[in-house]
């Protein structure tokens, strides 16, 4: 629910340093983070900066590309 949500933002925010309505930005759209924002975001998530941008695959054999 959006209340969860909300709190999960907040905590977020709070981990990685950075200001709540700067997440909430990002996670509407509404603003593009900077390397050194999706750094600090990583760390507090636990993972690597390349996570946030996932990787297309080459498609299996016999499988025609999009």
């Amino acid at each position: 629910n959006y209340h969860d949500f909300y709190l999960m933002l907040k905590r977020l925010a709070k981990r990685a340093g950075v200001g709540f309505v700067t997440v909430s930005r990002i996670e509407n759209d509404r603003m593009s983070p900077t390397v050194a924002m999706l750094e600090k975001l990583a760390k507090a998530l636990e993972i690597t900066v390349r996570d946030f941008f996932p990787t297309k695959r080459p498609p299996k054999r016999g499988q025609k590309r999009r």
